[in-house]
């Protein structure tokens, strides 16, 4: 099955890049052909040819939890995603991340993303343990 694993970063790129490669790698284990994109820089990115997305986002608001407003457009402008299998994700941090993941949960219900599961992810090896045991298919 191919998967894409999408994140988008504020300022701690390095440490939700990371988690989207662990979780990535995590998946991958599974037998499933995973692409991890970067949706600030890949904005042009069709999502229409994956089967199941997971999307990440940093916490960008300190205590009202808030995402990057690049995952709406990046959302909008990626295709049909409209009744694909999905996970969300967000780095924790010291305030705000549920917030910021119910945020990002409410995004891509918007666009009609069919939400299996979603984590506060610490740690490289906690995202690689949860993507081995995703239910992709």
């Amino acid at each position: 099955m191919r998967v894409a694993v999408v994140f988008f970063s504020g300022r701690k790129r390095d440490a939700i890049m990371a988690l989207a490669k662990a979780l990535a790698k995590g998946i991958e284990r599974q037998g499933n052909q995973v692409d991890v994109l970067e949706g600030n820089r890949d904005a042009h990115v069709r999502l229409t040819a994956y089967q199941y997305i997971a999307i990440g986002a940093e916490n960008t608001g300190t205590f009202r939890g808030a995402i990057p407003e690049t995952v709406k457009t990046f959302l909008s402008a990626a295709g049909l995603v409209s009744g694909k299998k999905s996970y969300a994700f967000v780095m924790k941090s010291a305030f705000g991340a549920p917030r910021a993941l119910a945020a990002l949960m409410r995004c891509m219900e918007t666009e009609g993303m069919l939400l299996k599961n979603s984590d506060i992810l610490r740690t490289p090896p906690e995202a690689e343990e949860i993507g081995k045991r995703l239910h992709i298919s």
